[in-house]
């Protein structure tokens, strides 16, 4: 198989879905000869030209009313955010229209509509590009939330989030745009609320998210030689939320630590813990539930300070002491 880049693997996957449904279009600031602020959309306008991948106006709360509008007459509209942060200028759009109306409709509306959030820390642009807020979304009804972890998870998610007929939110962490993985040509869907195991372990259950799945599979590497064995599982989708997998982990491995990006304080992971408590794998539990999360401090410019505000890999390692009582 074939080994590109996360940031290849959404693109190709709007490309082939483009490709297959004239309905499907992209738009956003500077996505065009550009190619995004990240360059993921590079060469796409040359082949789908100007009307297909469509360059905006700097103003969120104009275009994503346009790729709100755009959905509910049945065109299919990828949206691209420069940063997640920006939502914020565009929440009304999201939280009040494209939420809401398939309810407010009884159903015979549908708002088919895609939005990509660059989010995420570790690049150096400071505190207000560099927020982790996607459990603010989750808190919203009618609103679908995506976080892939890995170039094969993103390109199979993206295409299942295109095919929705409900909005979702396509958060993708800017440390991850170049890095690599195993992605088949051809094409595959991710469905949405489906966990995945990443890996296998009998003592800790880790529940991580994003770039945090990855350093969480460099802290069982470390914990391994210490003989602790750590299941890693990564949601994908924080809503729809897989309970089954999570909570079937738990109950074999008994202990679980939750570790995600965002400010500790009402982060997502307080969601999945709570879920856990909850549930009868509370039953099975041989030591509380631990969050690792982000310190309550906006994300400092300064490379070491931006670092010490979020968990890395040895910060996992400390916790997953803890709850060995290590």
């Amino acid at each position: 198989m074939r080994e590109i880049t996360y940031l290849e693997a959404i693109r190709e996957s709007m490309s082939q879905e483009m490709r297959k449904d004239n309905d499907v279009f992209i738009m956003g600031e500077d996505i065009g000869i550009y190619g995004g602020a990240f360059g993921l959309t590079n060469g796409m306008i040359e082949e789908f030209g100007p009307e297909r991948v469509r360059n905006t106006p700097i103003s969120e709360a104009a275009i994503s009313g346009c790729a709100v509008g755009a959905a509910m007459t049945g065109m299919r509209p990828i949206l691209e955010l420069q940063f997640s942060d920006f939502i914020m200028i565009a929440t009304d759009n999201i939280v009040n229209q494209a939420a809401k109306t398939r309810y407010m409709f009884g159903g015979k509306a549908k708002v088919p509509v895609v939005i990509r959030l660059p989010g995420g820390s570790g690049a150096g642009f400071a505190a207000q590009h560099s927020q982790s807020l996607e459990a603010w979304m989750t808190h919203v009804p009618g609103l679908k939330v995506v976080q892939p972890s890995n170039a094969y998870d993103a390109k199979g998610l993206m295409k299942a989030a295109i095919k929705d007929d409900n909005p979702v939110l396509f958060y993708e962490h800017k440390l991850l745009y170049n890095t690599k993985g195993d992605v088949p040509e051809e094409n595959y869907e991710i469905p949405l609320g489906q966990a995945d195991i990443k890996k296998e372990g009998t003592d800790i259950t880790i529940v991580a998210t994003a770039i945090m799945v990855n350093r969480a599979l460099e802290a069982a590497e470390e914990l391994e030689k210490e003989g602790i064995n750590v299941e890693v599982i990564d949601p994908r989708t924080l809503v729809p939320l897989d309970t089954e997998t999570i909570l079937n982990s738990v109950k074999k491995t008994s202990r679980v630590l939750v570790v995600y990006e965002a400010v500790k304080r009402g982060g997502y992971g307080a969601e999945i813990a709570s879920m856990i408590a909850e549930s009868d794998a509370f039953d099975f539990l041989d030591a509380p539930i631990r969050r690792l999360g982000g310190v309550a401090t906006p994300i400092p410019y300064n490379p070491e300070l931006e670092k010490a505000a979020v968990p890395q890999v040895n910060d996992i390692v400390q916790e997953c002491r803890k709850l060995m009582n290590k």
